[in-house]
C-alpha cells in the first residue's frame, strides 16, 4: 500500500468507523455466536499472494462483527465502561503514525515530557496533593500504565522492594527470602480479582479484610488483621484501598486506613479505576480524601473520561521509590540527559520497556472537550443512573442492593438466587441489552452500569421496561 491508496483507504476507514458508531444502536448488542465459530470461516493459513483491500473489508462484516460484542453501544450495560471518543481516536491513529517505542527520553523527548506534563494537568484537575506532582521538580510524578492491574503490582512490587531494603538495612544478615516468606498485603474482601493476582506473581500472601454492611475496608477490621498477623511473626507492608469496587462501587474508608497504613510504615495504593474519573467533579471530589496517605494513585482514563483504551494513570508520592525497585540501565539504553534530573525514563516506571505515545489520546481529549465538558459528560451518566435507581424503587418486586453513588446500579427481584440467576439468563439470551451479575454478600446480584458516550434516557428507560417485561413473563411462570 503506497502513500496516495493509504491516503484513500484512510478516508474509508473514517467513514466506516463514523458510520459503525452513528449505527451502533441498531446493531445486537451481544453477538449469537458459539465458542469456535471463526476458524472455519477463514483459510487455515496465511494467503501466499496478496488480498484485495476490499475483499478484507467485506470480511470484517462477514467474519469479524458477527462475533464482536458492541461495548460502545448504548444498550451495553455490563462491566464499567470503556471510555471512547473521536478526538482520542484521532490521537490513537496518530500515535501509530508517529510509531515510537517511549522508553527513555532519548528514544523520543516528546513522548516523555508530554505524558510527565499531562499527568501534571490530570492530577490538578483531581486535586492531588502537589507531592504527587512533577512539577517544580517534586519528588513524585505520574506515568501511564496499561490497566489498573499493571498499576496494582508495580506499587506492590515497589513496596516489596522498599521493605526488603529497609529490613535489610536493620539487619544485614537477613536474606530476601526469609523476609519474603512473612510478607503479608491487605485488601478489602470488595477487591478487585486483579489485586490477588498482584500477591501471586509478586510471591506475597495477600489477605482479604472483611468489609462493612456497605462493603467498604474499615480501620478497625484492618487493625485487627494487623495485630494479629504480626504477633504470628509476620510483616504487614502493603495495602490496596479501593474507591469503587467492581462488584458494586462501594468505597473503602481511607481516611481511616490511611493514618494505620502511614503508623505501620505500609505501602497504601488506592485503585480508583473507574471511579476516579468522577474526581474532576467537585461535588464527587470528597471521595478521595485522605490520598495524602497513599503512597501510589490509581485510575483509568480509559473507563470514563473519553480516553480510548489503554490509558491508566497512576501518581507516586516518591517516584525514587518506583524506579529504585526497577531500574536497570545496559549501555544501550543510556543516554546523556539521563542524570540531568530535567526529565524521567519511564522504563524505569513499567513491567514492559517499550511504551506507546499514550500521552497524546490525554492531550487531544483535554483539549477538545475542556474540563468543563468532561464534567458534563461524567454528570449526565450519573444523572442516568439514579434515574434507573428510581425507576427500579417504584416497582415494589425489586430492590436495590447497594447505595447509587455513581453510575452503577445493583439491584434483583425480591427472591431467590435462582430467580435472579434465571432473569440474567433471559435478559442476555434475547440480547436486546447486556448485563453482568455480582455476588455481595450471600446474594446473586445484576449489575446495571451506565457506560456508552451515546447513552441517553429514552436507552435507560427501554431498558429498564424490557427488564420488568422479562421479570413478570418469569414470575408468571411461578418461579420464585
Amino acid at each position: 500500500m503506497n502513500t496516495s491508496e493509504f491516503r484513500r483507504r484512510g478516508k474509508e476507514m473514517v467513514d466506516y468507523i463514523a458510520d459503525y458508531i452513528d449505527g451502533i444502536e441498531g446493531r445486537q448488542v451481544y453477538p449469537d455466536v458459539e465458542p469456535g465459530y471463526l476458524r472455519p470461516l477463514i483459510p487455515t493459513s496465511a494467503p501466499q499472494e496478496p488480498d484485495k483491500y476490499e475483499d478484507i473489508m467485506r470480511d470484517i462484516e462477514k467474519i469479524i462483527m458477527p462475533g464482536v460484542t458492541h461495548w460502545h453501544s448504548p444498550h451495553f450495560f455490563a462491566y464499567f465502561p470503556t471510555a471512547s471518543s473521536y478526538p482520542a481516536m484521532l490521537a490513537d491513529m496518530l500515535s501509530g503514525a508517529i510509531g515510537c517505542i517511549g522508553f527513555s527520553w532519548a528514544a523520543s523527548p516528546a513522548c516523555t515530557e508530554l505524558e510527565t506534563v499531562m499527568m501534571d494537568w490530570l492530577g490538578k484537575m483531581l486535586q492531588l496533593p502537589e507531592a504527587f506532582l512533577a512539577e517544580k521538580a517534586g519528588e513524585g510524578g505520574g506515568v501511564i500504565q496499561g490497566s489498573a492491574s499493571e498499576a496494582t503490582l508495580i506499587s506492590l512490587l515497589a513496596a516489596r522492594a522498599k521493605v526488603t531494603r529497609r529490613l535489610q538495612a536493620a539487619s544485614p544478615g537477613l536474606t530476601e527470602a526469609a523476609i519474603l516468606e512473612k510478607l503479608v498485603a491487605y485488601s478489602s474482601d470488595q477487591a478487585h480479582s486483579s489485586v490477588e493476582r498482584a500477591g501471586l506473581i509478586g510471591g506475597v500472601t495477600l489477605k482479604a479484610i472483611p468489609s462493612d454492611g456497605k462493603f467498604a475496608m474499615r480501620a478497625s477490621a484492618l487493625q485487627e488483621a494487623l495485630e494479629r498477623d504480626k504477633a504470628a511473626g509476620l510483616i504487614p507492608f502493603f495495602v490496596v484501598a479501593t474507591l469503587g469496587t467492581t462488584s458494586c462501587c462501594s468505597f473503602d474508608r481511607i481516611l481511616e486506613v490511611g493514618p494505620i497504613c502511614n503508623k505501620e510504615a505500609m505501602w497504601l495504593h488506592i485503585d480508583a479505576a473507574y471511579a476516579g474519573s468522577a474526581f474532576i467533579c467537585p461535588e464527587f471530589r470528597p471521595l478521595l480524601n485522605g490520598v495524602e496517605f497513599a503512597d501510589s494513585f490509581n485510575f483509568n482514563p480509559h473507563k470514563w473520561l473519553l480516553v480510548n483504551f489503554d490509558c491508566s494513570a497512576m501518581w507516586v508520592k516518591k517516584r525514587a521509590d518506583l524506579t529504585g525497585a526497577f531500574k536497570l540501565d545496559p549501555l544501550y539504553l543510556k543516554h546523556s540527559h539521563q542524570d540531568s534530573g530535567l526529565i524521567t525514563d519511564y522504563r524505569h516506571w513499567q513491567l514492559p520497556l517499550g511504551r506507546r505515545f499514550r500521552s497524546l489520546k490525554l492531550w487531544f481529549v483535554f483539549r477538545i472537550y475542556g474540563v468543563t465538558g468532561l464534567q458534563a459528560y461524567i454528570r449526565k451518566h450519573v444523572q442516568l443512573a439514579h434515574e434507573f435507581e428510581s425507576l427500579v424503587n417504584q416497582d415494589p418486586r425489586f430492590e436495590i442492593c447497594a447505595e447509587v453513588t455513581l453510575g452503577l446500579i445493583c439491584f434483583r427481584l425480591k427472591g431467590s438466587n435462582k430467580l435472579n440467576e434465571a432473569l440474567l439468563e433471559r435478559i442476555n439470551g434475547v440480547k436486546k441489552i447486556h448485563l453482568v451479575p455480582c455476588h455481595l454478600r450471600d446474594k446473586f446480584v445484576l449489575r446495571l452500569a451506565i457506560c456508552s458516550r451515546v447513552v441517553e434516557s429514552a436507552h435507560v428507560q427501554l431498558a429498564w421496561e424490557h427488564i420488568r417485561e422479562l421479570a413478570t413473563d418469569l414470575l408468571a411462570a411461578g418461579m420464585e
